[in-house]
């Protein structure tokens, strides 16, 4: 158990059930060549999964004092599991994680693209070490290898397998792909910010540079709130140009993405507590988990329509 808590395995089934829920609840259903076979592609998703865990391991390595301030009761290592141990799983898993990336780029017949999980893992060790205590930095780099982990899905299931008479639709598949990266990018920026808040206090005795600390928890919490109407507004824009004819997710998207970022956008203008930062990071946790879905819902609806 002790384990499963230094390599926060919520976030970790919530990358896999996001990763999965492209294949198969979106281009399987496409009628379309796939690079990766099913176990193949398994295994994409455990090397994803294994370098990401990697990179929580050495963030609570290098976060022991600040994690010992704010949620003392959570910290894992130097108490349930040395330090020692905890690099050891740390190597273990980023060894594992970028092998695996190794096979699949040769796989695919395209070995250099095994440069993108070392690039993946050494980009979050030098975070936990160096970048999480620059100004928004960190919150971008978060965000970004987020948004990269659906990308990576056409990198190398679409990707290959491009010709020229399948090239326009599979550029349309990849678009929308990267449309879901980006709005995976918004929530999780916000959300890191919201977590900055929520940790205030242990960053500031630890000599960090985050928002809260810059700007103090009411501005930053008022910089939240206006940002979180960024994806709010691309969201009504993009079921205005392209969804408008999908009744069944028009009706989804606001109930169940647009509503909620409107309620967090209200909430977070005033709140104050940490307790509060906690439900509204949780919140968007839950707002990213039911945007991803929304394509299975889109593909589903466009199936009926049809």
């Amino acid at each position: 158990m002790n384990f499963l808590k230094l390599i926060r395995y919520p976030n970790l089934l919530l990358l896999a059930f996001m990763q999965l829920i492209f294949r198969y609840g979106f281009l399987k259903l496409q009628n379309i060549p796939l690079a990766l076979n099913d176990w193949q592609y398994g295994l994409l998703v455990l090397s994803t999964v294994l370098i990401a865990a990697g990179g929580y391991v050495i963030n609570n390595i290098f976060d022991q004092d600040t994690d010992n301030d704010n949620k003392p009761n959570n910290v894992i290592v130097g108490k349930s599991i040395s330090e020692t141990n905890a690099y050891s799983i740390y190597v273990a898993l980023n060894i594992v994680g970028v092998s695996i990336g190794f096979y699949l780029s040769n796989v695919i017949a395209k070995p250099g693209f095994a440069s993108l999980f070392i690039l993946i893992a050494a980009t979050l060790y030098f975070y936990a070490v160096n970048w999480k205590q620059m100004l928004l930095i960190g919150n971008f780099i978060v965000a970004l290898l987020l948004s990269f982990s659906v990308i990576i899905i056409g990198i190398f299931d679409l990707f290959p397998v491009v010709n020229q008479s399948n090239q326009p639709l599979m550029a349309n598949l990849f678009s929308i792909l990267i449309d879901y990266a980006v709005f995976a990018f918004m929530i999780n920026f916000i959300r890191e910010i919201v977590k900055d808040l929520e940790d205030v206090n242990g960053d500031y005795n630890q000599g960090m540079r985050t928002l809260p600390i810059i700007l103090g928890i009411s501005r930053t919490a008022k910089v939240v709130s206006i940002l979180s109407f960024i994806p709010v507004c691309a969201i009504l824009l993009y079921i205005n140009n392209y969804l408008m004819p999908l009744l069944f997710v028009t009706i989804y998207l606001l109930l169940f993405v647009v509503g909620p970022l409107l309620y967090f956008s209200l909430k977070i203008w005033s709140a104050s507590s940490q307790k509060q930062f906690h439900v509204l990071s949780s919140l968007l946790k839950w707002i990213l988990l039911f945007g991803i879905l929304s394509i299975l819902v889109i593909s589903l609806n466009m199936m009926y329509n049809a």
